[in-house]
């Protein structure tokens, strides 16, 4: 079963990463090939949320790679999985250009958020946390070539990456704190490394949540494809942050001021980024100011320990908010135009589509029986708890996700303008239709959006009570009808009485997109041209100094191997032939004519011994006689 685990990780990587380094090559199978995986790591995800595998890999030295499916890991990480599948059908009919880069950034992305969802230990958790942001700002510019996308990119990367330090910090608490880099040991660390640890990780996920004050990324980040947005901003990324505040829920409760602070952050972001979203004219900026607001609802529970609300609230979330980003997407692609003035009516141009889309509007505004309704009150249940001012907050900020949510209800809804065309074209070229692979994820969703509140309610909200600790109370019958009551009465209101603009700072995001740019990103790009500057006088003048100072010093010993070495290697060889030429000449007067004359004298002594072979007997017989005469002579000489 860990084999499995370790899949469910590795699977969508290893794909993710062939096809960005495959090129335009693979981008006809691209598509299906994420689809695919995608199928692959969704059944994978449900067999480990079934079996709850554990496992660890050494990573750094006193470090583990941890990871482990647990009871809160079993229900987000196939609601992660089966959001990404969709996402990726949808993409194959609604994105062009680039598609095996697309898809396998994507794949890269989903398989950061599966480590980051089973991740036990710090290393593990930082390691696809870093992963997880740098695919974001590569998805969010995915269309580089326009710049003001790639701004978008950088402004959510350079916002996220401030507050992501507060990891690093957390580590250091545990590392000093001596309790390890186990999430689960961190409750444990003494003072006053415990309330380190939960700053650090607080401003992590605050930051990654688009929780104030670092909501205006997020505003940002609509720059990217729609159905980059339905997977960022539902299952993955901006729910990963209300993630690991109800993953590290212990250790806020085991401060006195971490609790209180996620609490109250996560109803304040609720209920005036409601009001952002209220003042929108844009539907995918209304709808990213709403997936802050209902994000805060996911923080809300986990600052008061109503985790099993939060989780329930944070899976709802992803199926209802990915199927309106998917449908604004639809309509973008269609209609040319994300304006919700240009979208009166569109519903009833593609019914399937306005279905669906009222579905996931009704769920988000609270609507009983529909999902976010009773998940919502789950958590307002354990704000009640804890204090009578922070359930009344979460109360209006509910009432607020009703005006928000019937504002684009009714508009889509209303009969089509005789100069409907005017408001179309007006961001890109519509196709005026909307494809059946566009259509098909969005039925999945309505499906989720509709009967996920079950996860709130008896008896299957009392399982999930009982598997995440008993943590978190039951939302009662009164306040469960007192919410369904406000939402519909905000409903009939919005219907009733068309919302009047309101005050331009809270369209511009309270102000926060520049403050944001003046906090975070300027500063940082400032210190990048201070460096580049630095760079270019100071390093680059250092480095050419040393490249001349280098090139005269070749150039000297060039002209010492010109000047010395080449003439003695010359004169060697010159002096080597001269000797050779009179060795050479010596050779011929001295031993060669020796030979030679030896050479010329044995064979005269031959011809003359020739010359005695004649065949005559009687000049053999001479010769035996003065052979025999020379050898008695000499003998009688030595004698």
């Amino acid at each position: 079963m860990t084999g499995l685990l370790w899949a469910c990780a590795t699977v969508p990587a290893v794909v993710g990463a062939g096809l960005c380094v495959s090129g335009r090559r693979a981008d006809r199978v691209a598509p299906a090939v994420g689809i695919v995986t995608a199928g692959v790591v969704l059944a994978l995800s449900v067999a480990v949320a079934l079996g709850r595998p554990a496992t660890s890999a050494p990573f750094l030295p006193g470090a583990v790679f941890g990871l482990a499916v647990d009871a809160l890991a079993a229900v987000v990480l196939p609601a992660v999985a089966a959001v990404t599948l969709l996402v990726l059908v949808f993409s194959a009919a609604d994105v062009s250009g680039a598609r095996a880069r697309y898809t396998g950034l994507l794949l890269l992305f989903a398989a950061a958020v599966v480590v980051t969802v089973c991740a036990t230990t710090l290393p593990a958790l930082l390691f696809a946390w870093e992963v997880m942001g740098a695919t974001s700002y590569a998805l969010i510019g995915f269309r580089w070539q326009e710049p003001h996308r790639v701004g978008a990119g950088l402004t959510a990367f350079l916002t996220t990456r401030t507050a992501d330090l507060g990891l690093y910090l957390a580590a250091g608490a545990a590392l000093a704190g001596g309790s390890g880099l186990a999430l689960a040991d961190l409750p444990g660390l003494p003072a006053p490394w415990r309330d380190v640890a939960a700053a650090g990780l607080l401003v992590a996920a605050l930051g990654k949540a688009a929780q104030l004050p670092f909501t205006a990324w997020l505003s940002a980040a609509m720059q990217g494809p729609s159905p980059v947005s339905a997977l960022l901003h539902s299952a993955a990324m901006v729910a990963m942050g209300g993630y690991l505040l109800l993953r590290v829920s212990p250790l806020l409760g085991a401060t006195s001021w971490a609790g209180p602070t996620a609490a109250w952050v996560g109803a304040l972001t609720a209920l005036l980024l409601g009001a952002v979203a209220l003042a929108q004219r844009d539907l995918k900026q209304l709808l990213a100011a709403s997936t802050a607001a209902q994000l805060g609802f996911v923080v809300l529970g986990a600052g008061v320990a109503a985790v099993a609300g939060g989780t329930a609230h944070l899976v709802a979330h992803a199926a209802t908010k990915a199927l309106l980003f998917l449908a604004a997407g639809a309509w973008l692609t269609a209609l040319g135009t994300k304006q919700l003035p240009a979208l009166r009516g569109a519903a009833r141009r593609w019914p399937l589509v306005g279905v669906c889309a009222a579905v996931g509007a009704l769920a988000l505004a609270g609507v009983a029986p529909l999902s976010l309704w009773a998940t919502k009150d789950a958590v307002l249940a354990g704000a009640h708890e804890e204090s009578l001012a922070l359930y009344l907050v979460g109360l209006a900020a509910a009432a607020l996700s009703a005006g928000y949510a019937g504002k684009v209800l009714w508009l889509v809804w209303q009969r089509l303008p005789a100069d409907a065309e005017a408001g179309y074209d007006t961001e890109e070229e519509g196709t005026r239709q909307v494809r059946a692979l566009q259509q098909a994820p969005l039925v999945v969703l309505a499906a989720g959006a509709a009967v996920l509140g079950l996860l709130a309610l008896p008896p299957v909200g009392d399982t999930l009570r009982q598997a995440l600790d008993g943590s978190g109370p039951t939302p009662g019958l009164v306040e469960l009808a007192v919410s369904a009551v406000v939402a519909v009465v905000v409903l009939l209101l919005v219907r009733v009485r068309p919302l009047q603009p309101l005050p331009g700072w809270l369209e511009g995001w309270l102000g926060l997109a520049r403050a944001t740019d003046v906090v975070v990103v300027r500063p940082v790009l400032h210190t990048a041209e201070a460096l580049a500057r630095f760079d270019d006088r100071v390093l680059a003048r250092a480095v050419t100094g040393a490249g001349r100072g280098a090139l005269r010093t070749a150039r000297a010993a060039a002209r010492f191997d010109d000047g010395v070495l080449d003439r003695a290697v010359a004169g060697s060889a010159t002096a080597g032939v001269r000797l050779a030429d009179a060795t050479g000449r010596a050779d011929l007067a001295g031993p060669d004519a020796a030979v030679r004359s030896l050479a010329a004298g044995t064979r005269w002594l031959g011809g003359w011994a020739r010359r005695t072979q004649t065949g005559q007997l009687h000049q053999y017989y001479v010769s035996a006689a003065v052979v025999l005469a020379a050898a008695l002579a000499l003998l009688l000489a030595v004698r």
